[in-house]
C-alpha cells in the first residue's frame, strides 16, 4: 500500500494536501498524489475524480489542491488564469542574492526545450517563448546559501530555478540548472497557496513548513 498524502483540507469539491519531494503532481510514471488521493477516498468508502488544476516538479513538494468535479477544475483553473490563485515558495540558493527593501522582482523570457526537458532564458519573444515573473524576499541568510520567499507572477515549468540560476544563484541540490553540491533533493517547496473555493467563492489560505 502506498503512503497516503497528508490532507489539509477536505469537502465534496477540493482536497489540499501537501506532495512530498519525489512524487508526481500528476499521472505518469511513477507514484502520483492523484492515485495517492484516490486510494485515500476508496479507503473511506468514497469513489472520486481527481483533476490536476496546478503542478510542482517531480522533485519539488508542498501544498496542492486538487479538485473532484469538472465544475470545481473548472473554477480553479479560471482563479488562476484570472490571477486569483496565490502560491508562495521557499527557497534555498546558493549565494547571497541582492534584494531591496519589500522584494525584488525578476522577469525574464524562458523557452523550453522538451527534447532536453529544460528550460533557457533568452533575450526576446518568439515563438514558444513565454514571460516569467516571481517577486521574492530574504527570509534567512547563512554561510553560503540564503533562503528566500517566492511569490510567483507567472507559473512557467522550472520558473524559479531557471530564474534564479540564471543570475548565478541556483538552488541547493538543482544540478540540472549549475550546483555542484552532489545534494540529492532540490531546495524548494511550496509553502502557501491561496484561491476562491469553487462554489462559495471564500477565500482559502493553507501555509505550511518548508523544512529548508
Amino acid at each position: 500500500m502506498t503512503d497516503l498524502p497528508e490532507i489539509l483540507f477536505e469537502d465534496s469539491e477540493i482536497a489540499v494536501c501537501i506532495k512530498p519531494a519525489g512524487v508526481l503532481s500528476e499521472p505518469g510514471n511513477g507514484p502520483s498524489l492523484p492515485a495517492m488521493l484516490k486510494e485515500y477516498f476508496a479507503g473511506k468508502g468514497l469513489q472520486s475524480d481527481i483533476y490536476t488544476v496546478h503542478r510542482l516538479d517531480a522533485g519539488t513538494g508542498g501544498v496542492m489542491v486538487y479538485a473532484r468535479t469538472k465544475k470545481a477544475a473548472a473554477a480553479l483553473s479560471q482563479a488562476i488564469t484570472g490571477g486569483r490563485f496565490v502560491k508562495e515558495y521557499e527557497a534555498l540558493v546558493h549565494g547571497k542574492p541582492p534584494c531591496d527593501e519589500g522584494g525584488t522582482e525578476l522577469s525574464d523570457y524562458l523557452l523550453k526545450d522538451s527534447t532536453k526537458k529544460k528550460v533557457y532564458v533568452v533575450k526576446s519573444l518568439r515563438k514558444g517563448v513565454r514571460e516569467a515573473r516571481l517577486v521574492y524576499t530574504i527570509k534567512e541568510e547563512r554561510d553560503s546559501a540564503t533562503l528566500v520567499r517566492i511569490r510567483l507572477i507567472t507559473g512557467r515549468t522550472h520558473q524559479i530555478r531557471v530564474q534564479f540560476a540564471s543570475r548565478g544563484y541556483p538552488l541547493l541540490g538543482d544540478g540540472k540548472y549549475g550546483a555542484r553540491d552532489g545534494l540529492k533533493d532540490i531546495a524548494l517547496c511550496c509553502v502557501r497557496i491561496g484561491f476562491p473555493h469553487p462554489s462559495t467563492g471564500k477565500i482559502m489560505n493553507f501555509e505550511i513548513e518548508s523544512g529548508l
